[in-house]
């Protein structure tokens, strides 16, 4: 299943990892790390939902799951993509 919060849509995104970007101990290196493509992705959590009276299981990320227990089960949000 793809890492997509079914919530808020937040999904893998591309970046760049790069250790000792400056150089160690204050720029005495002349050589500097290379920049490798990593990705990221979305803490995904499997979590039983109720919307709007059904309940439902759901690939959620930690930011949507932290906003449910603070105002309750998800009501009528017009972005939510069940399936």
């Amino acid at each position: 299943m793809a890492a997509i919060c079914q919530i808020c849509g937040k999904q893998k995104v591309y970046g760049r990892s790069q250790q000792h970007k400056r150089g160690v101990a204050g720029k005495r290196w002349k050589k500097r790390a290379q920049s490798t493509l990593r990705l990221f992705k979305p803490n995904l959590q499997v979590k039983t939902l109720t919307i709007n009276g059904e309940k439902k299981k759901m690939k959620i990320c930690t930011k949507c799951l932290k906003r449910v227990k603070k105002y309750g089960s998800i009501k009528n949000y017009s972005n939510v993509k069940v399936g």
